[in-house]
């Protein structure tokens, strides 16, 4: 099933897809000197003594800039440029976990064996460091095979007409080779990564169908299946990976035919949540927590149902969300309506079908990172960190996605691709524990949203301009502002303490 992505082109529906265009700029660094005319050169005056340094950061829909570092800005006491952005401090909302991506098996696969030792890590940097890279601080991990693996799996596994009840065969040896040691190496490079999971399908003996493919849980699954997410915690967590949260199901309102997944229906789920994984987690000691949904937009009241019972809402922590259909403001009502409850983006991807990089920035930028945020989100998840140059490997589902790197199988080079500049313009600079600040929405084309962080108390504000002209605005915080220009569907990030 396919819709229409505005201006962006097309998105496949599922949990497959992804956006975007490939830049050929390898493992060199992501700054590049600016060279437009409009710009905002260096005063030719020093900055007033004391006055509050402000370093922009920006990327052109023409690609002329890439997370280029431009000349900085300053805080003065004159009267705003109009339009006027307002940044307040004062006025704050949720705190962030992270910005990043999934760590699916033909990611893993590809980091850990189509590169060499240095390649990755010079990967690894990129993406996951905070003084060499752009800082990613939150992934997701499948539990058992997702589309995007080379064969179909889970961790038990029987003949069929066998079951495996008690889990005596459970095994995370399938991690071994490649997901563990990129997980390990990823948590080295940056401590901070948050680690959630998530199976596409359980056992197949646990199921409707027998199979990894399509059907739903059976009734006398529900302690088993509870189990198995207990076994796995556990398991990953004796290999060095503590495993934050989970969700008991990707995609559950939707039935893939080639590649493992699972229907669990609203009720379902309250009941298996509510009496089987939510007691078993606690009774096991576990601090994971569940986060419901991990689905689109369109069908908020799945989730809202889940945190209506009782029993499931004492366990819920959070609703998980993916992109694939509905608008991201679906996200605010189920916030309003259990306030107490998180809210996270967990996917979202691109792919061959829409291949303008301005048209992808502002969408990435504008419905993934300012919208979801906006709407309450505290992670920004996009779908594979890396894919190779066919787009895989995966057994079925999409096949023209792209990670947010790819990856060239035969030689390990990689190109960043839009999603990475998006991710970046947020990861690099809004850390773990940053809170969101209010700031003003959407003015004259201007889209934005602004953070503290937690630490030395810096602000981070991005900027976004959705038009097809070069825009001069000026940002108001504390009663002093500064003016920039920004170049037509280009972002910007600027921080400043």
């Amino acid at each position: 099933m396919i819709t229409r992505l505005g201006n962006s082109g097309w998105r496949v529906h599922a949990s497959t897809t992804g956006v975007l265009v490939v830049l050929a700029l390898g493992v060199a660094g992501c700054s590049r000197p600016g060279t437009s005319p409009d710009a905002n050169p260096i005063s030719p005056q020093p900055p007033p003594p004391g006055a509050v340094v402000v370093q922009p950061w920006v990327t052109t829909g023409d690609q002329n800039k890439l997370l280029s570092r431009e000349s900085p800005v300053y805080f003065t006491s004159d009267a705003a440029t109009a339009p006027v952005i307002d940044v307040d401090e004062g006025t704050r909302y949720q705190a962030m976990l992270g910005f990043g991506a999934a760590v699916t098996d033909a990611s893993a696969y590809l980091i850990q064996e189509k590169m060499t030792a240095d390649q990755r890590e010079a990967l690894l940097q990129d993406l996951f460091g905070r003084s060499a890279g752009i800082g990613l601080s939150f992934t997701r991990v499948p539990m058992g095979a997702s589309d995007f693996s080379m064969r179909q799996y889970s961790y038990d596994d029987m003949p069929p007409g066998q079951t495996d009840s008690t889990l005596a065969h459970f095994s995370i040896d399938a991690d071994r080779t490649a997901n563990l040691p990129v997980l390990a190496r990823a948590l080295a490079i940056n401590p901070h990564l948050t680690v959630m999971a998530t199976p596409w399908s359980p056992p197949g003996w646990m199921k409707t169908t027998g199979s990894l493919i399509q059907g739903t849980l059976l009734p006398q699954s529900y302690d088993s299946f509870a189990q198995y997410f207990v076994k796995f915690i556990r398991a990953y967590a004796a290999e060095g990976v503590t495993v934050a949260a989970i969700t008991v199901q990707n995609e559950p309102n939707y039935e893939p035919g080639d590649y493992p997944g699972m229907r669990l229906d609203a009720p379902i789920r309250a009941r298996v949540i509510g009496d089987h994984v939510g007691p078993a987690l606690a009774a096991a000691g576990l601090g994971t927590q569940i986060w419901d949904w991990d689905h689109n937009w369109d069908l908020p009241q799945s989730p809202m149902t889940v945190l209506d019972d009782s029993a499931a809402r004492r366990y819920v922590q959070g609703v998980a969300w993916h992109c694939y259909a509905g608008d991201v403001g679906a996200q605010s009502p189920v916030h309003d309506a259990h306030p107490e409850k998180d809210t996270y983006f967990t996917e979202c991807s691109g792919g061959d079908w829409a291949t303008n990089f301005a048209d992808n920035l502002v969408y990435n930028v504008g419905t993934l990172i300012i919208g979801t945020t906006r709407n309450w989100a505290r992670s920004v998840a996009l779908w594979n960190v890396a894919l190779d140059e066919h787009d895989g490997p995966h057994t079925g589902g999409c096949g023209n996605c792209r990670g947010v790197v790819t990856i060239t199988s035969t030689t390990g080079m990689y190109h960043r691709n839009v999603e990475y500049f998006a991710l970046a313009h947020a990861s690099r600079f809004v850390r773990p524990g940053a809170q969101r600040i209010a700031s003003t929405s959407v003015v004259d084309g201007l889209s934005t949203v602004a953070f503290r962080n937690a630490d030395d108390g810096s602000k981070v504000l991005i900027v976004l301009n959705t038009g097809s002209a070069s825009r001069r605005f000026g940002v108001r915080s504390a009663g002093q502002s500064f003016a920039y220009t920004l170049p037509a569907t280009s972002v910007a990030t600027f921080n400043w303490k």
